[in-house]
């Protein structure tokens, strides 16, 4: 499966939704309602995990992000390096929606479109493209708190014909100024998400793609416009089922085969615990 690098120094972004790819967004900088801001991103992360699994086989990614917001509206788009059984040339988001706040949560309500310009599969003439809606809400809690939830359905994931939901949750701690050397801010976050999903097309086999958990925890630093982000990842896919969902075109003989999903028991090391550092600038 596909999908965007998240941001993940707010518990917003470490959800994997709203904030896509290495998303430009500035959550909690409120835009005037007569000013049209911009804001960008670039950066290098050791390893692009979404949703618990890699992206790019567990090698380096570099990304970049460009938005532009007039009040609670937003458009971006978004480049990123990936390894995938297609061999696409670079992921490349593109999103639109609003931001409202309601009361004290402020809202993130939107549409992403994910393309993978250069694939050269043989055979795969439509591509993995795909849609994806968002709905999102994260609210601030005293000073140092933040919690954040969501829920993301495609209708049709990675073009495979089966459709995909997934929800989240996730919490973050900000780190009082005071025990922080000048400009810089220290913030702690984790998140846990459940994807599921309906059948496959019958040229890929007809039967639904395996239902899993992912989760991760991690410190971000921000010193101006430089920011670190230090992060666990992991899921409870097996590694049969990490072949089944990923395709992964490395995967090895040697696991517990299933006559429907897995004849061969290939297995796949793109689902299980990794460590990722990324840096990257952001200008608002």
């Amino acid at each position: 499966m596909t999908g965007g690098l998240a941001l993940a120094q707010s518990p917003a972004g470490a959800l994997g939704l709203g904030n896509r790819g290495w998303s430009a967004a500035d959550t909690s900088h409120a835009t005037p309602a007569d000013d049209l801001e911009f804001s960008a991103r670039a950066g290098l992360a050791s390893d692009y995990i979404y949703r618990g699994t890699t992206l790019s086989d567990h090698g380096p990614a570099a990304g970049a992000a460009f938005e532009t917001r007039w009040g609670p509206l937003y458009a971006g788009t978004t480049v990123a390096t990936v390894k995938l059984p297609t061999q696409p040339a670079a992921e490349l988001t593109f999103a639109a929606g609003v931001r409202p706040q309601i009361a004290t949560i402020d809202f993130d309500l939107g549409a992403t479109y994910f393309a993978y310009p250069g694939e050269r599969l043989p055979g795969e003439t439509n591509g993995i493209n795909y849609w994806e809606i968002v709905v999102r809400g994260d609210r601030r809690i005293g000073d140092q708190f933040r919690v954040a939830g969501g829920y993301a359905y495609s209708p049709n994931v990675s073009n495979t014909g089966a459709w995909s939901q997934y929800v989240a949750a996730g919490i973050g701690f900000d780190v009082p100024e005071r025990f922080l050397l000048k400009n810089l801010t220290v913030s702690f976050t984790t998140a846990a998400g459940y994807s599921w999903f309906g059948n496959q097309t019958s040229q890929l086999g007809g039967f639904p793609l395996p239902a899993y958990l992912n989760w991760q925890a991690g410190v971000t630093f921000t010193h101006k416009a430089l920011n670190l982000d230090l992060r666990y990842y992991d899921t409870n896919l097996s590694k049969e089922n990490c072949f089944v969902f990923t395709g992964d075109p490395n995967a090895r003989p040697g696991g517990r085969a299933n006559p429907i999903t897995n004849p061969d028991g290939l297995v796949s090391n793109w689902c299980g615990a990794t460590f990722v550092a990324k840096v990257w600038f952001a200008f608002n």
